[in-house]
């Protein structure tokens, strides 16, 4: 684990997919001061390259800048998109490596919490400076990991749970990015894990491509269990799947014995709770589920 946060440490804002301006970060920025927090922002965080936070050379070397410099205890991506994964032939994590720190984010940032789990180190799922205004239940939640203050999470009931309790550590993310990084070095390991999935505006079919590639690929066969996030817009074809994503999810993992919980309040939505990928959880799924962190 990174070592957790405290009043005058540096957290850095950097932006590795879509573009954003300076007028969308100064909330975040505001937010982190107000809690003793130094901000620095990125040298390029708002250069313009198409869609891109400036090009890919300019986006990897304030990815680098942040995550070798020692001063900076925390990385917060300012937005998602797309565009991380184009950075990652290019980022060296031999720094990294010796003077570990928090890397916040979700969605896109799928691709880190990935590259990081495999070198062993936790990473934070959570809100970014593009959303702190949308829900301030998540934004708390989010500083509340960083401090080492964020112990469990509760959900609303779901009879579509399977139940059960489960140890091993969290990771996982954005189900269209785990499945993007099938085959790369950034694979994610699931190896008796408790795999978090969560998605955006896909089609069913898909995501019962995706769920099957997960499966067939032996990363749901070896799981301890399963949390899945906001399935957030799902859509479907002229001629209708038949499946729910819940029913689509449970179809994936029928032949399989471990808790599964659904409606987990991370992703794609509003009240996007931080979550600590890479370290130990327990699991305990009834209707409702709670996840502690151990």
């Amino acid at each position: 684990l990174p070592s957790y946060l405290k009043k005058g440490d540096m957290v850095a804002i950097i932006a590795t997919a879509r573009k954003v301006s300076k007028e969308e970060i100064q909330p975040a920025v505001a937010f982190f001061e107000s809690y003793g927090l130094s901000v620095l922002l990125g040298k390029n965080l708002f250069e313009s390259s198409n869609q891109y936070a400036g090009t890919d050379a300019q986006r990897a070397e304030d990815l680098q800048w942040a995550l070798n410099d020692k001063n900076i205890k925390a990385v917060i991506v300012a937005r998602g998109g797309y565009g991380t994964v184009r950075l990652m032939e290019h980022i060296d994590f031999t720094e990294f490596k010796k003077h570990p720190k928090w890397v916040i984010g979700y969605s896109d940032i799928t691709v880190l919490h990935s590259a990081i789990h495999n070198i062993g180190i936790a990473t934070i799922h959570a809100t970014m400076p593009l959303n702190f205004s949308k829900n301030q239940e998540a934004t708390r939640s989010l500083i509340k990991a960083l401090l080492g203050k964020l112990t469990e999470i509760e959900t609303e009931e779901n009879y579509s749970n399977i139940e059960g309790v489960a140890r091993g550590q969290l990771v996982g993310g954005n189900l269209s990015l785990l499945y993007a990084l099938s085959g790369t070095p950034y694979d994610i390991d699931t190896r008796d894990k408790i795999l978090f999935i969560e998605d955006l505006d896909e089609y069913l079919y898909h995501l019962d491509r995706m769920m099957m590639q997960l499966k067939l690929s032996g990363k749901l066969s070896c799981l301890k269990g399963l949390v899945v996030g906001g399935m957030t817009d799902m859509k479907d074809n002229a001629i209708p799947f038949g499946k729910f994503p819940e029913e689509i999810i449970l179809d994936a993992v029928k032949d399989y014995n471990y808790p599964v919980c659904f409606d987990f309040p991370a992703g794609h939505i509003d009240r996007n709770l931080a979550l600590y990928f890479g370290r130990e959880v327990e699991l305990n799924v009834r209707d409702n589920a709670i996840l502690n962190f151990l």
